[in-house]
């Protein structure tokens, strides 16, 4: 084998294994949300995975060449079935019963784990003759080597990130890693012509076709997906519901008269606001979902103004395409707010930034927030902290309102109540009813100035007092749900 051709596949090969380690993480929110704990299972197992497939790669590199090309063949034809096969494995793990954190970890080592092994067998021998291409240089060989895998690592990170998993969504990067995986079979040289121990090229095809079938009629993961989002949209019993991670993030009643909010925990953020501000308030929401309660507000009061801060463009796009008074409000109102300023008629801010970033940045004053953002099923760590809040407070003259999910008196209940209960003089809780899973929507209220009670509260919502805690900041923060 030429030098430069091994350099080349340790480069791709890295490439396609980073590929496939950010991927993972993609796909695996819809099953078991996106967390701290998530991400480091993930990593942690890959990495593993990389560990032993390297130490296996350097005995297979003793081998006799005849022996050792065969045996790297096998394992690149291995890689490309196991990684097109992922996403299946982690579909049929879920639908036997794998939930919570030992159901995680569970279906992230089987479903992840071999094909993590196999991507990385062949690196040892490609270094054996890259460093044997170039006799009396191998020092700088070997440093060629060591960078082929480092720019990989960097080409696959930032192909998974910005290109393939926003364009062509997780399961068709798996195919395409697969794929990737399969073009490199012919180009391992080193067994005797016309001969050798390694899979045909019968074998090599139909892995080939196996992993282009898996990429096509394998289906996609989500309805919708981007780099930031895994969304699905399904209409149900006169509502239509925006679901993230298979998370319900807002849902919107389809009868053209009537109040439009359907979930419950929005009814009652709604009476806040309506029982709190005046006439003409200028609103922030942080994290725009299905912009169900700033087209609420717009419509309920004409001189109103607000801006949704939404990280994810698509949500919006699907807002646009499914929820038809969000929609509406959109289109009649909304404005992109750069800068602060508002444009012309606009009465409805979108922001697609993070929300933690716009706060900082941001130089324009509200009268109140609403403070609902989500990734998966749990508020994003940076968006519960006291700097964020103390930001948040420099900005908003009037009350701030926080919707989180935790269990009764759970731990970011209670941070995030330490955290207001430093900041204002009144603050209000309220719990939600659990789901099967013990956990559910906790709402606060907090402001300067007096809280007036609500003439009634939503169906098994009721006012709860918190336990003491440590507030959360920027340095020692919320790990997530598990």
């Amino acid at each position: 084998m030429r030098f430069w051709i091994t350099i080349g596949l340790i480069t791709v090969l890295s490439a396609v294994g980073l590929t496939y380690e950010i991927a993972a993480g993609r796909v695996l929110a819809p099953f078991f949300g996106t967390s701290l704990l998530t991400w480091t299972a993930v990593i942690a197992t890959i990495l593993a995975g990389f560990s032993l497939g390297s130490a296996l790669g350097g005995f297979v590199a003793e081998r006799p060449r005849r022996a050792a090309v065969g045996l790297v063949r096998m394992s690149l034809v291995a890689t490309a079935v196991l990684m097109a096969l992922s996403p299946t494995l982690l579909g049929l793990l879920h639908g036997w019963g794998a939930r919570g954190t030992e159901g995680m970890l569970l279906s992230v080592v089987v479903a992840f784990f071999p094909a993590s092994v196999c991507v990385t067998i062949p690196s040892p021998y490609l270094a054996r003759v890259a460093i044997e291409a170039r006799p009396g240089r191998e020092g700088s060989s070997l440093g060629l080597v060591l960078a082929a895998g480092s720019l990989g690592a960097i080409v696959g990170a930032i192909l998974a990130g910005f290109v393939a998993l926003p364009l062509i969504g997780s399961t068709a990067t798996f195919a395409g890693c697969g794929i990737v995986a399969v073009l490199c079979v012919p180009l391992v040289a080193g067994g005797p012509p016309g001969g050798g121990s390694g899979p045909q090229s019968g074998v090599v095809l139909a892995a080939a076709a196996f992993v282009v079938f898996a990429g096509v009629a394998g289906g996609p993961a989500c309805m919708y997906e981007s780099g930031l989002s895994c969304l699905h949209v399904e209409r149900r019993g006169g509502e239509v519901r925006l679901y993230s991670d298979r998370t319900i993030q807002a849902a919107e009643k389809l009868s053209p008269a009537g109040d439009s909010l359907a979930l419950s925990y929005t009814a009652w953020l709604w009476d806040r606001l309506d029982r709190d501000l005046g006439p003409a308030p200028e609103v922030l929401f942080v994290g725009g979902g299905g912009y169900t309660l700033p087209t609420r507000l717009l419509a309920s009061r004409p001189a109103a103004q607000a801006v949704a801060v939404e990280i994810d463009p698509l949500v919006t796009d699907v807002v646009r395409r499914h929820m038809p008074r969000a929609s509406e409000m959109i289109a009649r109102a909304g404005y992109e707010a750069r800068g602060g300023t508002t444009a012309g008629e606009g009465r409805l801010g979108i922001v697609h930034a993070d929300g933690r970033v716009y706060i900082e940045e941001t130089g324009r004053r509200f009268d109140a927030a609403v403070m609902d953002a989500f990734s998966s099923g749990s508020v994003p760590a940076h968006l519960v902290t006291r700097e964020t809040y103390e930001r948040l407070r420099a900005i908003v003259d009037g009350p701030v309102y926080v919707n989180l999910i935790d269990r009764p008196d759970g731990p970011l209940a209670r941070g995030v109540h330490a955290i207001l209960d430093g900041l204002y003089r009144h603050v209000r809780a309220l719990q939600g009813p659990l789901s099967a899973r013990g956990r559910g929507n906790v709402l606060l209220a907090a402001s300067d100035r007096p809280l007036a009670p609500l003439d009634s509260l939503p169906g098994g919502y009721a006012p709860v007092s918190l336990s003491p805690a440590r507030a959360f900041t920027d340095d020692r923060g919320w790990v997530g749900h598990r």
